[in-house]
């Protein structure tokens, strides 16, 4: 029995770099949306602790693809108790609590904007790629 089915190759995966940069492009794109939301929605001064908390979350991001993309090539990656991303984090929610100008929980929401990012590339890859079909 012959069944004639066309087989269409998958579509080839991003390469990590270009889901390195995609994944960074829509942090910062949320960052902003974050920022101004809660520029209008709270003050300035919350505001500008998201921001900073979202920009730390973007370097973090950063961070850690380089250690993911060292990992292809063989690279040495640490993963001791001491890591550049564990200080940043841990560097920047020591000062949050220890400058009156500076807000725990704005910063920590901005820092998980990165996470959000993550979540709306996973949720894309989930929705079916739908075909424009030109009237012929």
């Amino acid at each position: 029995m012959s069944v004639d089915a066309e087989i269409i190759p998958p579509k080839p995966p991003e390469s990590y770099a270009q889901l390195q940069q995609r994944l960074l492009l829509t942090t910062l794109v949320l960052a902003v949306f974050g920022a101004v939301g809660t520029y209008f929605a709270y003050s300035a001064n919350i505001a500008a602790n998201y921001a900073i908390g979202a920009v730390t979350g973007i370097v973090y991001l950063r961070l850690l693809g380089r250690s993911v993309g060292r990992l292809g090539v063989g690279g040495k990656v640490s993963s001791g108790i001491f890591t550049p991303r564990l200080a940043l984090f841990g560097g920047l929610f020591f000062l949050a609590t220890r400058l009156e100008a500076l807000q725990v929980i704005p910063i920590f929401l901005g820092f998980l904007t990165y996470k959000a990012a993550l979540l709306v590339y996973g949720i894309q890859l989930l929705l079916p790629v739908r075909k424009s079909h030109k009237p012929t």
